[in-house]
């Protein structure tokens, strides 16, 4: 259990922040990027929610998306460096990326098929899922950049469970616009 008596530390006024396994890294490394645009698309889906308390099954969808963003941070924060550790580090599981498929799959079949691409926007919820979204590609972005650095780790499933978030948000956002009804098409060429 994380138990947080004082806020601040003064430890990162070095620039610098700890991993939960331990090692300290500058706030501008790259894993700390990734972790912290989890944590960005987190808020923006909170905000999203101010939006979606008249859909308690979506509701519940991206309560359950929250909380797995912060074991997604957790897993990103404890890098797997081939050393023994104390515990055993929080990490993103096949059962999670399954879950979030059923559940773009749910909403997904509600949906009339896209005849164009959709421009973000609509009802307030659709408007901030899709920032969420965008949010999503960039810790994807920064995920897969990671993983492809020598001596650095990120799971399949973390990287897999980030894609499919962007695909559920899409999802979320279309099924919030009146099940699609309230899409933005995008007109190509329209203001020449």
């Amino acid at each position: 259990m994380v138990k947080l008596n004082k806020i601040y530390t003064r430890t990162g006024d070095d620039g610098t922040t700890g991993l939960v396994s331990g090692p300290r890294r500058l706030k501008s490394d790259l894993r700390v990027e990734a972790y912290g645009t989890v944590d960005e698309t987190n808020s923006v889906i909170g905000l999203a929610r101010l939006h979606t308390a008249d859909q308690p099954d979506l509701d519940a969808m991206l309560a359950r998306i929250q909380n797995d963003l912060f074991d997604l941070g957790a897993d990103l924060a404890a890098p797997d460096t081939g050393e023994p550790l104390e515990y055993e580090p929080l990490r993103i599981i096949d059962k999670q990326v399954q879950r979030i498929e059923q559940e773009i799959d749910a909403l997904n079949a509600t949906l009339d098929p896209l005849r164009s691409f959709i421009l973000p926007g609509g009802s307030p919820a659709a408007a901030w899922l899709h920032l969420a979204r965008t949010v999503a590609r960039r810790a994807e972005r920064h995920m897969v950049e990671l993983s492809k650095r020598e001596g650095e780790t990120v799971s399949r499933a973390a990287v897999e469970y980030i894609n499919r978030l962007s695909d559920f948000l899409f999802v979320a956002a279309r099924h919030t616009n009146d099940g699609g009804k309230a899409d933005i098409l995008w007109v190509p060429g329209k203001n020449r």
